[in-house]
């Protein structure tokens, strides 16, 4: 008589071994798929962009260039001709750099600050403000452009980098006050009361309490507003004109250009130029990312 037959727990846990094994390589392979299917078009950009154009002509899109040359780079860095211009894709890389620093620290800034009031000052009428601010989030790009544009007239800013700084701060402030508003909504009132009692101001609650335990959700928002502008098209091309265009802007202009041979492989290096920031920002911050969204999640 076997070890099982005497055992039929044993016997038991045996086919749940077997089954959760199954179970777990299923898993895993569906996630392996659908890894790779994200990573085709990735990985199709790459090889295309380290081909030349004869290898293009004649080869396959997915297939590993025969030769490596960062020629195409090159050319879509500083040599690559956007409207009446050649020097690539270098000036409006750094136009993107010069809109997004100041707008996401701006955005975030103003977003803490309105999310320390609405929860820990609260103020008659305070709900409605932030159901006002909530509301902005989700109204659409479209409808802002006409009224937006009429205000940077009057203001001096249209088609200027400060003009795009100010309309991605605007739009900015309600999605960075709905992520510290519910943040420091999970915060104990209690430590705002003690820092009261000993002496701490306004300012001084909100800058050596609250921010010093607020870095998971900076973190979420800063994440959230630099892709969000850095990867905006239609209030860079709305807002902005000649040498003040963003990257993504002056990506398609290139892109979409008539004149010449057609040279995909610059056409994908400066698509990876332009992505480059997002995507360094998701594998160095990803994980902070997905903290930030649970923090305060569960008490206790």
């Amino acid at each position: 008589m076997s070890v099982a037959a005497l055992d039929p727990a044993r016997e038991g846990r045996g086919d749940f071994d077997w089954s959760a094994r199954f179970s777990r390589f299923a898993v895993y392979a569906v996630l392996v798929f659908a890894a790779l299917v994200f990573l085709v078009p990735l990985m199709s950009m790459v090889f295309t962009s380290l081909k030349d154009m004869d290898e293009i002509r004649g080869g396959n899109l997915l297939a590993p260039p025969a030769e490596v040359t960062f020629s195409a780079w090159v050319k879509a860095w500083s040599e690559a001709c956007i409207s009446v211009q050649c020097d690539g894709l270098a000036p409006y890389f750094i136009n993107s750099l010069l809109i997004v620093v100041p707008a996401v620290i701006i955005s975030v800034g103003l977003g803490a600050l309105n999310g320390y009031v609405l929860t820990m000052w609260r103020f008659p009428g305070a709900d409605w403000v932030f159901a006002g601010l909530l509301f902005g989030c989700f109204i659409p790009f479209q409808i802002v452009l006409i009224p937006m544009a009429r205000m940077l007239g009057i203001m001096g800013l249209a088609g200027s980098i400060p003009g795009v700084v100010f309309v991605h701060i605007v739009y900015g402030i309600g999605f960075t006050t709905l992520f510290f508003r519910n943040y420091y909504a999970s915060v104990p009132k209690e430590l705002v009361k003690a820092a009261s009692v000993d002496g701490a101001g306004f300012w001084g609650t909100w800058w050596h309490i609250l921010m010093p335990i607020s870095w998971p959700i900076v973190t979420v928002a800063v994440i959230w507003q630099f892709t969000g502008v850095w990867n905006d098209f239609l209030f860079g091309v709305s807002f902005s004109s000649g040498g003040s265009q963003p990257v993504t802007v002056a990506l398609n202009n290139l892109v979409n250009t008539s004149t010449g041979v057609k040279e995909y492989n610059v056409d994908m290096a400066g698509a990876m130029i332009s992505a480059f920031p997002t995507l360094f920002v998701y594998v160095v911050a990803g994980r902070f990312f997905l903290r930030g969204l649970m923090s305060g999640a569960v008490k206790g």
